[in-house]
């Protein structure tokens, strides 16, 4: 039901492949980067007490067109229980819709993937069998440390210990991505294809004039139930990883409050378009799981020490809701 390769292809170039390096200088990035990630492994373990078995999960340095392609065969396996969904409600297309519809999705895909594949600095991947990856898109990354003028050796630490949190929560924690994936596959029964339809985009220009969100106008009462379980979620795994940054930061990066400061202005987006896609892409959203997962995490760890707060990791009773993310005390009188 999607043309995978087309989307790659499109989404590659859609793309583009960033700033220009020389074949020595994209070598030391990339050594530097995988350096830095290996390092970040013992900072992590140590700040957060969480620990991961040795060669769990390997990092992978990617261009933009490598991170299309990854994310690519994610957006395949996250899809699955939809697709399958779809297909026993309405049948597997056949002839021309199968041919003509599995290039529109295929083109869909691919421009979702070409426009963030310019954005994303780092991503864990938890499907990518059998324990996840950590991609880390170099380009992105010197293109971003040149664009806030921060010093390039301590910015490329401090992306690596963000999304180095990110491996250590997966791989310490190995029920976390079958969790997430059991949430996709309860999204996928809720799923009536005609649903999606039904005054569909009055309610998405809604979104683009700021009022709601995209699950707003697309999702039903049980549909957004499920996504508030996976908000929490992801809110407590973007605050953790922050904290973490924050908390390890300033023992071994000498420029990490500048840092700080100048990518949370770049988090806020530039122009009207790049804030309307962020709206409908539920960017916004996740600026807003930094900011609230970080403090949920900072007020358990504040009242109860890093020992206590690693119970969310025990199993997934213990997630926090979306309303707990919220209210931390809630959280710390129902787990512990």
């Amino acid at each position: 039901m999607v043309d995978w390769d087309l989307a790659i292809s499109l989404g590659s170039r859609i793309a583009g492949t960033g700033p220009v390096l020389s074949r020595a200088d994209a070598a030391a990035v990339v050594a530097e980067l995988h350096a830095d990630a290996d390092r970040s492994t013992g900072l992590v373990r140590d700040f957060t007490g969480l620990e991961t078995a040795a060669g769990t999960a390997p990092v992978r340095v990617v261009d933009r067109a490598g991170w299309v392609a990854a994310n690519a065969d994610g957006f395949a396996t996250v899809l699955a229980p939809v697709v399958d969904k779809l297909t026993a409600k309405k049948g597997p297309p056949t002839g021309l819709s199968l041919a003509i519809g599995s290039r529109v999705t295929g083109v869909e895909v691919g421009a979702l993937l070409g426009f963030l594949a310019g954005k994303v600095l780092g991503q864990f991947d938890p499907f990518h069998p059998p324990a996840g990856r950590l991609l880390l898109v170099a380009p992105n990354v010197v293109h971003v440390e040149r664009e806030l003028g921060v010093d390039p050796h301590d910015f490329r630490l401090w992306v690596c210990l963000h999304e180095e949190t990110h491996r250590v929560q997966f791989t310490a924690t190995p029920w976390l991505s079958d969790h997430l994936l059991g949430e996709m596959h309860a999204l996928a029964e809720t799923l009536e294809p005609s649903g999606l339809l039904d005054d569909g985009l009055g309610r998405i220009v809604e979104v683009v004039k700021g009022e709601g969100s995209l699950i707003d106008a697309i999702g039903s009462p049980e549909q957004k139930e499920i996504v508030d379980r996976v908000t929490g979620v992801m809110s407590l795994l973007e605050g953790h990883a922050d904290v973490v940054m924050d908390g390890v930061g300033p023992s071994v990066i000498p420029t990490v409050a500048t840092i700080r400061t100048k990518f949370n202005q770049r988090r806020k987006g530039a122009g009207s378009l790049d804030r309307i896609l962020r709206r409908l892409l539920g960017l916004d959203a996740k600026m807003a799981q930094y900011r609230d997962g970080a403090k949920f995490v900072r007020s358990v760890v504040d009242k109860a020490g890093m020992a206590e707060f690693n119970a969310v990791w025990e199993r997934s009773e213990n997630l926090p809701s979306k309303a707990e993310i919220a209210d931390p005390r809630a959280w710390i009188s129902r787990v512990l």
